[in-house]
């Protein structure tokens, strides 16, 4: 073979004559194109007609076969997208048909930057497209002889199994509606267990089985003050010590006791209409006040009016602050008043009869803001929600023997519960969302319930007449019964506020009957 590069004359005259000789036997062979470029080109297709140009940072390629009528000519124009024909260079998948979640992609890893969050990146692929996609790890391949993402790999795309159902508890069909995933539900909790039997028994001589009276009150001082007869005793639940605190004569009688909220001073209602105010750490008594015609059966204190319910049908409020015996009378019964509460917040005051009517009122009127008369017997049982404002529960007599719910911002009936006995009393837990009622006729039961469901907590039986009689220890975990068959237990029905556990059946006192006078 001869060099190109060879010096000698002769030798590059002979290869001159060569080429010469084969161009011009071919003439295509040589053009300015050819040698411009040196490009080799099919015959009939000019260098003029293949170029690139670039218009703003974009590329545009024109590319013609021939030049003669009926050839095809195709343009692709990425930078104008204002020609009305142009074609993509490339096919795009729709992503949502593909299934892609099916085929392992085995990406090549990129490294890490700084502050990135390699195990997240992990999770949120294997939520996104299937636990198979996200099993890598950099240190080794997925498994099943995959190659690690770090090198390459000859099965790019591998097609995995469609998995039945989703292996994360993220997944968006577990949380989709439809999806039929049941959880497991924790079990129910088994109910809280409450002594059957009372802790004390104290006999009370001479307590009245009269369903319109309210002789038994629990002091914040942890003092109860119990109405008998024409006297009325404290018992320090601290030492069991009783106090004879008053004796109103053979022409008088208790019919009503009510601690302040401080504990401090004990008010009383008698059978000639008057009410006293009585210091029970002095024993003494601080003022009288008139005003009613006939026995006053019900008190109530807010914290700072005292409010009383009478057979006269009226109810008086007094402010001991002013000389008058009342600042107000509210006129709204049609029988005897046998039942008053003031709502937490000492706006509004719900008041029952034997007129089987439920009255709330408020400080702004003198007339009632709700009559409510779906009761159909004495409304003595009253009690509202220390746990939701503007939640009250009332109790039905003999006829009624129905608890019923309201919401005295609209006068809505809430629920309303059958007993199956007379409501006496009804009393909210401090401590827990349950209410505890005591009944009459013709079971003389004691019912814890849990509000809202009114499941029964505990149905507790001893007394052989009316439970009448109701009042809650300060720190809401006993309660006190009393009944005409001249007795009072005490029961620990609650839990305490901090532990929500079961009742101990041992009290702060000892076991047995003990008579408070």
């Amino acid at each position: 073979m001869i060099s190109l590069h060879s010096s000698d004359p002769a030798t590059q005259q002979l290869l001159r004559q060569a080429t010469k000789n084969r161009i011009q036997q071919n003439p295509a062979m040589e053009s300015p194109q050819t040698r411009k470029s040196g490009l080799n080109l099919p015959s009939g297709m000019s260098e003029t007609l293949l170029r690139l140009d670039s218009v703003s940072g974009s590329f545009r390629a024109v590319s013609s076969l021939s030049a003669s009528p009926g050839s095809c000519r195709a343009i692709s124009n990425l930078s104008s997208p204002s020609k009305s024909s142009t074609c993509s260079d490339r096919f795009i998948p729709c992503r949502s048909s593909s299934r892609l979640h099916t085929f392992g992609l085995n990406e090549k890893a990129s490294p890490v930057k700084e502050g990135g969050n390699e195990a997240y990146a992990r999770l949120l692929k294997s939520e996104l497209f299937g636990s198979d996609f996200g099993s890598f790890s950099p240190a080794g391949g997925g498994g099943g002889g995959a190659a690690s993402p770090m090198s390459p790999s000859k099965n790019m795309l591998r097609f995995k199994t469609e998995n039945s159902g989703p292996n994360s508890p993220y997944s968006p069909s577990l949380l989709r509606n439809d999806s039929g995933f049941s959880s497991e539900t924790t079990p129910p909790k088994p109910p809280r267990k409450v002594p059957k039997t009372p802790h004390k028994v104290l006999d009370a001589p001479s307590l009245q089985d009269d369903f319109y009276l309210n002789l038994v009150d629990w002091s914040s001082q942890n003092v109860l003050a119990v109405g008998l007869g024409t006297s009325v005793y404290l018992w320090s639940a601290s030492n069991s010590k009783v106090t004879k605190l008053c004796d109103l004569g053979p022409n008088d009688g208790v019919c009503s006791v009510q601690w302040t909220r401080e504990g401090s001073y004990l008010s009383i209602g008698t059978s000639l209409g008057r009410v006293q105010v009585w210091d029970g750490t002095q024993c003494k008594r601080v003022r009288t006040m008139g005003g009613h015609q006939t026995r006053t059966g019900v008190l109530a204190w807010n914290s700072r009016i005292l409010a009383s319910g009478s057979r006269d049908r009226n109810i008086l409020q007094h402010d001991l602050r002013v000389p008058d015996n009342y600042i107000s009378k509210l006129v709204g019964h049609k029988s005897e008043v046998c039942g008053l509460k003031w709502s937490n917040d000492d706006r509004e005051l719900a008041s029952g009869g034997n007129d089987n009517q439920l009255l709330v009122w408020n400080q702004q009127s003198q007339q009632p803001a709700l009559r409510l008369t779906e009761h159909t017997a004495a409304v003595k049982a009253i009690a509202w929600s220390p746990h939701q404002s503007g939640l009250l529960a009332s109790g039905g007599g003999t006829a009624d023997r129905c608890i019923r719910f309201w919401n005295t911002t609209n006068g809505h009936q809430l629920n309303s519960i059958d007993t199956g006995s007379q409501v006496c009393n009804l009393a909210w837990s401090k401590n827990v969302n349950e209410i505890v009622s005591t009944h009459g006729y013709s079971q003389n039961q004691i019912m814890v319930w849990k509000y809202p469901s009114m499941g029964k907590v505990a149905n507790l039986t001893g007394h052989s007449m009316r439970v009448l009689y109701l009042a809650m220890s300060p720190d809401g975990q006993t309660i006190v019964t009393g009944a005409g068959d001249e007795t009072l237990r005490f029961w620990n029905v609650f839990p305490s506020v901090k532990t929500h556990t079961s009742v101990k059946d041992t009290g702060l006192w000892s076991l047995g009957r003990t008579q408070i006078r």
